[in-house]
């Protein structure tokens, strides 16, 4: 169920409407100087209003301030709000041990959450606080009996954090895939090729099951190989590929070693994600194998693959929001952000039955694109992710992050596709070299 909607008309065209019943809320928002009869409440106008629980909205006949030519039409938004899935999700959240606990400690149930602000009431959930109840704590099913399949992180800084899946979040996830697939264009009479590994990893799986989803013929080449991966290429006609940009970058290359050209194959569409690049990364990599690149967001806590993806229009990745709630905070206060504005990405699993995250902060730094895609989706976007909060480092007084750093690189063609950022103290003066 789309957790949020517009529905949009003027007030000359239409005089009544009818809206969702509860537990949906309504958020309107007029323009430019009229008002209307909200089920017998007044609204002034251009003041957005939250109004529960109400199913029917009517037009005022006289209304103050009609409009005019000079004004236009009286132009009303109204933003539906099905705040069902959160209150789901924080049901089966309340029996994990750790959601008991720090529900418990703060006086929360599903009730609390009468309306989006509200999920403010909720705490965040960090990767500390996945670790430190290493391995099932967060565990909210039954894992004995629906639990089937668990997935982790690479833990290279201690333990690692864990996914634990029942049938019901797989089934989910891979139509979440699928889903992104289609966005970019690809279709069941596609060949797609996966070099991402399959262990514990998710784009692995995670690919494959969305692919075979959508109906593709499907190629799990897995991680590395380069030279078998282009075979694959040619010999089983691979018209789309799922790849790391950097290993995307060491594929072209191999190509040219083997004094071939990607460019003469069936190789058409080229899905990239798992670490973070520039724009100017993935024009490169356009360039070198002769593809469409399209940028994809994802993480182990979220699932894996299929958060968020970009569309045929490459003007940002649209969030799934079904699935999703999303937030955008200060990483140092953590408040909302204005709309527009980059801060850290917070988020909040809807479809999820053995392990949701309530407010997950996964210290990833983007922002909300405004407007419309032309694709005609009305999920949210997301831009590209700047970096992470946690990666910063000041220089001078100035903040800096990595891929800051590789968006001038990667304008030299004469440069490689790897760089190491060297932070010294030179003369009591911090230096980057």
């Amino acid at each position: 169920m789309v957790l949020s909607k517009f529905l949009t008309f003027t007030a000359f065209n239409v005089t009544s409407i009818t809206v969702p019943s509860a537990p949906y809320l309504l958020i309107v928002i007029q323009s430019p100087a009229r008002s209307i009869s909200l089920a017998d409440n007044w609204m002034p106008a251009t003041k957005p209003k939250i109004v529960s629980l109400k199913t029917n909205i009517k037009i005022a006949a006289d209304a103050p301030n009609p409009a005019s030519k000079e004004t236009g039409d009286l132009l009303i938004r109204i933003l539906i709000i099905n705040i069902t899935p959160i209150k789901k999700t924080i049901n089966i959240a309340a029996n994990s041990p750790y959601y008991k606990e720090v529900f418990s400690k703060h006086g929360i149930t599903a009730d609390s959450i009468q309306s989006l602000d509200d999920i403010r009431k909720l705490p965040f959930t960090t990767k500390a606080d996945m670790r430190a109840h290493y391995p099932f704590g967060l565990v909210a099913g039954d894992m004995s009996n629906d639990g089937v399949r668990i997935h982790s992180s690479s833990g290279t800084t201690g333990n690692p954090t864990v996914i634990v899946h029942s049938q019901h979040d797989l089934d989910s996830w891979a139509n979440l895939v699928a889903r992104c697939l289609y966005a970019v264009g690809i279709r069941k009479t596609d060949v797609f090729q996966n070099s991402s590994g399959y262990g514990m990893f998710t784009g692995g799986l995670g690919f494959q099951y969305g692919a075979e989803r959508l109906g593709c013929l499907t190629v799990p080449a897995a991680a590395g190989n380069s030279k078998r991966q282009i075979k694959f290429i040619n010999d089983f006609k691979t018209t789309a590929l799922h790849a790391i940009p950097s290993y995307a970058i060491r594929l072209a290359e191999v190509f040219q070693e083997e004094g071939l050209d990607p460019k003469g194959t069936t190789l058409k569409t080229l899905v990239i994600g798992a670490e973070p690049h520039t724009d100017e990364q993935r024009r490169k990599i356009e360039k070198m194998l002769g593809v469409k690149a399209y940028n994809s967001f994802g993480m182990t806590e979220m699932n894996g693959p299929g958060v968020a993806f970009e569309c045929q229009e490459q003007n940002g990745m649209h969030f799934w929001e079904d699935c999703y709630l999303v937030e955008i905070i200060d990483p140092e206060t953590g408040e909302p952000v204005q709309e527009g504005e980059i801060g850290e990405l917070v988020l909040t699993t809807l479809d999820r039955e053995m392990m949701p995250l309530i407010r997950y902060r996964t210290r990833d730094l983007t922002r909300i694109l405004p407007g419309k895609c032309p694709c005609g989706r009305t999920h949210i976007r997301i831009d590209r992710i700047k970096g992470r909060s946690d990666d910063m480092f000041i220089i001078k007084g100035v903040n800096i992050f990595p891929m800051q750093v590789e968006k001038i690189l990667v304008q030299f063609p004469e440069l490689g596709s790897n760089y190491l950022i060297t932070l010294e103290t030179v003369n009591n003066q911090d230096e980057m070299i």
